[in-house]
């Protein structure tokens, strides 16, 4: 299983990180070891003094696929969830000032919370919102139509380079709103308002 992991696909995320805008879906990889099942703690590691949150819809992939046309790449998932992509912002700033990968900033574990799964029938995917709770005040709120791209251009991206396999994780993007945490605080994430996530932060 593996854990793929799409930057830049919120307009105003990318202007709050002065990033590049991007002409396809930029995308990087975690190990299974990043994951943080819902309910579990998150513990600042030592190696970082800036962790940061990033609220995302996550997309699980229910069957194998390569050079997927985006036109059939709703048949590749079921069911979807929220996931908090935790970033070292330091490290990765370091990283990105000597010109090297930034993995380490992202890949490490606990990095990928992941909350619980829905099945996407009873969703209208093209107009899901999701929201994110910092200690009972909203920091991010976006709606997946805000994407600059979509479910079913990522799966068909992403397909062009690795196999999909069943049981892959997306993480489609954060929008704008993202920021640090610290030791006590404690996040929420709601999918149309049902409760799909929740983490402490010690």
């Amino acid at each position: 299983m593996k854990i793929i992991c799409i930057g830049r696909n919120f307009k105003n995320h990318i202007k709050e990180l002065n990033s590049p805008y991007p002409d396809n879906p930029v995308f990087f990889l975690k190990p299974e070891s990043a994951l943080l099942r819902n309910g579990n703690d998150f513990y600042i590691p030592d190696f970082s003094n800036d962790i940061h949150y990033e609220l995302e819809v996550v997309l699980k992939i229910n069957r194998l696929g390569k050079h997927i046309q985006e036109k059939f790449a709703r048949d590749y998932y079921d069911e979807v969830s929220l996931g908090i992509d935790f970033t070292a912002r330091d490290i990765q700033q370091k990283c990105k000032e000597k010109g090297l990968p930034w993995e380490i900033s992202k890949a490490f574990d606990s990095s990928a919370a992941i909350g619980d799964f829905i099945p996407v029938d009873k969703l209208e995917v093209g107009k899901i919102n999701f929201h994110l709770l910092k200690n009972n005040e909203v920091v991010q709120k976006a709606s997946v139509s805000e994407m600059i791209f979509s479910f079913d251009k990522i799966i068909s991206y992403v397909s062009q380079y690795m196999t999909l396999k069943i049981g892959d994780l997306i993480y489609t993007g954060t929008p704008e709103g993202v920021g640090k945490v610290e030791i006590g605080d404690n996040l929420t994430g709601f999918l149309n308002d049902k409760e799909l996530i929740k983490i402490s932060i010690k």
